[in-house]
């Protein structure tokens, strides 16, 4: 038994050691967008993964199971499932059942909100942390909005902490992302895997984020975000001079 949990150890490990100083592209679109198809999603991961990327980021139990057929077993999976549950603004896997399913989908490493907002039915965050560690055997990476959630997501034991979240709660509303100031100040604070997500919209910023400490980065709309990028320049076009 000893040697079995030291074996599971061990790949979770090198799970998270396989992402350091890469690129791990969040392939999602819109649920109402033609591209929210799982063939087409792992499609946008292969190419992703065929072009150097280090992993995927990819919500939703069936675009999860879509990708790790498509891509097979040796590129990290970060999964998530986005949920809106009433009476509650978490939304990134808010609750157990959402992370046991992502897992079940073939995710490396699970994805949750791990701000310090209510979570739903009074589950608490580090419950669902401890939980994915010791019923689903798999790293947690925690999205924060704030250095103070940072460090409660590290004391709970995630394994990763992500700044995804800053610029997206009620706390850091009036912040736009990139958080390359909190980043900084997470990295100060943590020695753990680090991972800059949100806001990510050229190689430069990219590289600027591993240079303030980042151990990898998480680019989505700017190499996957059709919908989102046809719209910004259709607004654009359309501004009087």
């Amino acid at each position: 038994m000893n040697e079995q949990l030291s074996e599971k150890s061990g790949n979770l490990t090198a799970a998270i050691a396989s992402l350091e100083g890469g690129l791990i592209v969040s392939c999602q679109a819109p649920p109402d967008s033609p591209l929210a198809e799982p063939s087409i999603i792992a499609a946008i991961a292969l190419a992703s993964v065929r072009n150097g990327a280090v992993g995927v980021r990819i919500d939703t139990p069936a675009h999860v199971q879509a990708v790790r057929d498509r891509l097979g077993a040796t590129i990290p999976i970060i999964g998530l499932w986005k949920q809106s549950i009433p009476g509650s603004e978490v939304y990134i896997t808010p609750q157990f059942h959402h992370a046991e399913a992502i897992a079940a989908s073939g995710a490396d490493i699970i994805a949750i909100d791990a701000t310090d907002r209510t979570r739903p039915h009074d589950e608490t965050l580090s419950n669902l942390i401890a939980a994915i560690h010791t019923r689903l055997g798999k790293p947690v990476m925690a999205d924060v909005d704030t250095l103070e959630s940072a460090i409660a997501a590290a004391n709970f034991g995630a394994d990763i902490i992500g700044t995804t979240l800053y610029g997206y709660t009620r706390a850091t509303q009036d912040s736009i992302p990139p958080g390359f100031d909190l980043l900084a100040e997470i990295r100060k604070t943590i020695q753990g895997f680090l991972i800059c997500e949100g806001g990510i919209s050229s190689p430069e910023m990219a590289k600027r984020a591993l240079n303030l400490g980042a151990n990898a980065v998480v680019v989505g709309t700017d190499i996957t975000g059709i919908d989102l990028k046809v719209q910004a320049y259709q607004k654009h076009l359309n501004l009087s001079d």
